[in-house]
């Protein structure tokens, strides 16, 4: 695969953090959860989720109706991983799930992602990232997607609006149209985590990523029990697929186990590359307060 087919999933397989050992309970897809067990670290959404949102600008009419039944993620839901290859870890990172916000009359998630790599290896390459989501609560569609990269001398920083009323994504130079719910790379996953997963059928979206528009398939290839730092988890495994000009592209290979209950935790990931693999492991997490919107 390309880097873009890969992204994203190596959301999770370049950012990871330390945290607690707490083991999700069984999932009770009938209750939402009333108080988020004890976690690696209190969430503060505002100093998580500073998105930019009065630059927005959205089309007028009605909002597209895309309800999604979520029992996976919350507000206050936080995910801690270690990364690195083989078995050196080369940094940490945490992905965390903010308090609902309004945004043009929608309530929103902030969902943002930060990476830094640990003190010996910034010695001599130095990673700070920081990559977040703005999504509809109830749709799952982003409304802005900020990737903020630093990684030894590589700087980058971008912004995109996205208008589903008027199916467009915005940069600051450009203008793309985009299908009905599209997806950036941040909110794919957790699109993916509310929905059913069953080995043997694929699922598929589009996202959009480096100011391309991709159809992306997710399959669905088998369960299995694995262990990790976070504990022993019963798992169903999944593979990302490009899909480009009616073709798939192999020209890299991404895995990741989701745990297999309501939550579809991310609780490890594998990027192959020429000698080796690349690979995120959750070693801590906290969940969030679930609500329907």
């Amino acid at each position: 695969m390309s880097p873009v087919v890969i992204a994203p999933w190596t959301v999770w397989l370049v950012w990871a953090a330390v945290g607690s050992t707490a083991r999700p309970a069984a999932a009770d897809p009938e209750q939402p959860m009333a108080q988020a067990p004890a976690g690696p670290a209190d969430v503060d959404s505002a100093t998580i989720a500073p998105l930019r949102r009065d630059s927005m600008v959205i089309g007028t009419g009605p909002w597209p109706v895309r309800p999604v039944t979520n029992w996976a993620f919350g507000a206050g839901e936080s995910l801690v991983y270690s990364i690195g290859w083989e078995k050196i870890v080369a940094g940490r990172g945490e992905i965390v799930v903010g308090d609902a916000v309004d945004t043009l009359g929608r309530l929103c998630y902030p969902i943002v992602s930060t990476v830094r790599s640990t003190p010996f290896f910034s010695t001599f390459y130095r990673v700070d990232d920081r990559v977040s989501t703005l999504i509809d609560a109830r749709e799952l569609f982003p409304l802005r997607f900020e990737k903020h990269l630093s990684e030894g001398r590589y700087r980058q920083n971008r912004v995109v609006d996205f208008d589903p009323l008027r199916g467009v994504a915005r940069t600051p130079s450009d203008t793309f149209a985009v299908p009905p719910y599209v997806l950036d790379d941040l909110s794919l996953l957790y699109y993916v985590r509310t929905m059913t997963i069953t080995p043997g059928k694929d699922v598929e979206m589009d996202i959009y990523s480096g100011k391309k528009l991709y159809r992306l398939v997710v399959r669905i290839l088998r369960k299995e029990r694995i262990e990790v730092a976070a504990g022993t988890f019963s798992t169903v495994v999944v593979e990302p697929l490009l899909q480009a000009a009616g073709l798939f592209k192999y020209e890299g290979k991404v895995t990741v186990w989701l745990t297999d209950d309501r939550l579809h935790l991310p609780v490890l990931m594998k990027s192959k590359v020429v000698v080796g693999s690349i690979v995120a492991e959750l070693e801590g997490y906290r969940l969030g307060q679930i609500r329907r919107y």
